[in-house]
């Protein structure tokens, strides 16, 4: 491996769906390996047992190969960094964890939950700006430390920080940032459990795995000055640091899911296309430097870098999403959207029609500009798959006259003459009946669309 060669990583947490945040981090990352010829790693970070829940794994896995970012190492596919699992790998932990007691880097805390709620109580009823644990176990001697041990009393391990410097960090998106120690508490690094916490297990990881950039949401650049603390500890070279934006909705709050949907697999299970997804995403806080929108995964490898993220929160305009899929529907091959349709139809009350790909063809062109999703070629046209047994009272009322039953039975008459008749046939045929009764066409048309179809709009009335 050339040590030029970027190396990034994708770790999501097991603890339920994948959030369209997470959707963006796993794209930019890769869209930059990718991009820079390198490396694109898929890590578990498994150590919240409290969190874990059992398939989320499987559905994690499942939506990165659906919407088609193809990992380099990771599970399922192994690499030279084996396991990918953090739950796997504690051992490790515990090694680098001993490691930074023996440096004086970190130390063992013995303080009981009880205890540590009442410091968080006195430091707030004396208004703290922020609660810290108060270094106490710092002072325990060593003797003290060895008889805890012995009588098995629960510990974790800490982050000691130390006073000095200011921690900075240098960021490819938000720039210079700078964090004074005393903002900085002495991080749990290894809990009661033996399992370590994110920011212990990240850095080890990371370091180990050859990760050169670490491309996260900015939720996580608070904790970054003790990620560089353990970094500096270890005496390891850092990797580049990029916080990506936050995701807002339209009020400006943080993007929850009270306010819509926030799981990929729900947009999935609504029918968006993952080409339109990842381009929706993508643009969640990345632009290419010109108006364009539209952008297909290989022209988002073409045209990405982490220097146009911006920093600024981007609203989750859920109008922009659906004009993106019926793009990247309408771009489709036909016969794409011929299967994806077929697929539609066996979920739905028509799924025993028998169809002819001719048929559904037609539907299909003469749809394409009138829908954003495949289940809307059914939804709003279900004309195309059984006659109408209602029909618009507000059409009739406008539109159906004295002569339009005559006028109806005249122009069957010119198309049952017919034989296989076309388009054209039918539009010349219409216009002969208006010339004979000498009447304009749409006094024809707008009666046709409405027999056949229930309705006063859709496609053209010759595509009925």
């Amino acid at each position: 491996m050339s040590n030029n060669t970027p190396r990034v990583r994708f770790a999501p947490s097991p603890t339920g769906y994948l959030h369209v945040g997470g959707l963006r981090t796993a794209l930019y990352n890769y869209l930059f390996a990718k991009r820079n010829g390198g490396k694109f790693i898929l890590r578990i970070e498994d150590t919240d047992r409290n969190r874990f829940v059992e398939g989320a794994v499987e559905n994690l896995i499942d939506t990165i190969n659906w919407v088609g970012l193809d990992y380099d190492e990771g599970p399922n596919k192994g690499g030279d960094f084996e396991p990918y699992f953090q739950s796997e790998r504690l051992d490790i932990y515990k090694k680098y964890a001993d490691q930074l007691i023996e440096q004086g880097d970190a130390y063992r805390c013995f303080c009981t939950p009880e205890r540590l709620k009442a410091l968080r109580e006195e430091q707030q009823k004396a208004k703290l700006p922020q609660a810290k644990y108060d270094k106490h176990c710092l002072l325990l001697s060593k003797e003290e430390i060895e008889q805890n041990l012995a009588e098995g009393k629960p510990h974790v391990v800490r982050l000691n920080v130390r006073s000095g410097d200011s921690v900075i960090i240098d960021d490819i998106v938000r720039g210079r940032v700078e964090f004074t120690r005393d903002v900085i508490d002495d991080q749990v690094l290894i809990k009661t459990d033996g399992f370590p916490t994110y920011h212990m297990a990240n850095v080890v990881d990371d370091h180990l795995m050859g990760i050169t950039h670490v491309i996260r949401g900015e939720e996580w650049l608070s904790s970054t000055p003790k990620h560089i603390l353990l970094y500096n500890a270890f005496g390891w070279e850092l990797p580049k640091f990029a916080h990506l934006p936050l995701l807002l909705n339209a009020d400006r709050s943080k993007l929850s899911k009270r306010q819509g949907d926030v799981a990929v697999e729900d947009y999935r299970a609504k029918g968006y296309l993952k080409e339109a997804l990842l381009n929706f995403v993508a643009l969640l806080g990345w632009s290419a430097g010109d108006n364009e929108e539209y952008f297909t995964l290989d022209d988002m490898i073409e045209k990405f870098s982490l220097e146009r993220v911006h920093k600024a929160g981007a609203i989750f305009d859920i109008d922009k999403l659906n004009w993106l899929n019926a793009e990247h529907l309408r771009k489709k091959d036909k016969s794409e959207i011929l299967k994806m349709l077929r697929e539609e139809l066996a979920k739905s009350k028509y799924k025993d029609l028998e169809l002819s790909d001719e048929y559904l063809l037609q539907i299909i062109e003469a749809m394409l500009e009138r829908v954003s999703f495949v289940k809307e070629y059914i939804e709003n046209s279900p004309y195309f798959f059984e006659r109408p047994t209602t029909y618009d009272e507000v059409v009739v009322k406008k539109r159906w006259k004295d002569d339009s039953v005559e006028l109806l039975q005249k122009y069957v008459e010119k198309l049952s003459a017919l034989d296989n008749p076309t388009k054209e046939d039918f539009e010349a045929a219409l216009k002969q009946v208006a010339e004979e009764a000498e009447c304009g066409a749409g006094r024809i048309i707008h009666p046709v669309r409405l027999a056949t179809s229930g309705v006063g709009i859709g496609p053209g009335v010759y595509d009925l």
